[in-house]
């Protein structure tokens, strides 16, 4: 559906702003979507993102500096979530052993087996998508890189 059916809005002022509000929109669409999906895991989506993180490190763990630089949301606060996730049994957070001002986090094997059973919603980000072709989907994803310059 085309951005203006969805928001009910004929004008904008200029083709960027248009695009602005639709690059918001769909982001929060796509968002919301995945939101929902992993609600049913008791998941949020920045939890969700600090997880494979951490999964992207294993076995190694990574410091709360090195998820708030990848995180997704970086306005998210690192510390709640992972806090969040120790209480759920999804991360351990212990003292470096080779330094104790270090604060290491790994996530459990409850955090892997978790991150297992949400994996058929992140893979079916291909299927989902496939209105668009694999070229439109790069040149997409090339044109948003191009945007944050």
């Amino acid at each position: 559906m085309k951005l203006e059916e969805e928001i009910k809005q004929q004008n904008f002022k200029t083709p960027y702003h248009r695009m602005a509000v639709n690059v918001m929109f769909t982001g929060n669409w796509i968002q919301k979507d995945l939101s929902c999906q992993l609600r049913a895991f008791d998941l949020s989506l920045q939890q969700h993102n600090v997880l494979s993180i951490l999964k992207g490190q294993y076995p190694n763990p990574c410091t709360l500096g090195l998820i708030q630089d990848r995180m997704l949301d970086r306005e998210s606060n690192a510390t709640r979530l992972v806090d969040k996730l120790i209480e759920k049994g999804l991360v351990d957070r212990c003292v470096c052993v080779s330094n104790r001002r270090k604060v290491d986090i790994l996530i459990t094997q409850a955090g892997l087996d978790l991150l297992e059973k949400t994996a058929p919603i992140i893979n079916a980000i291909e299927t989902r998508y496939q209105n668009l072709t694999p070229e439109e989907a790069t040149l997409l994803g090339n044109l948003l890189d191009k945007l944050r310059e």
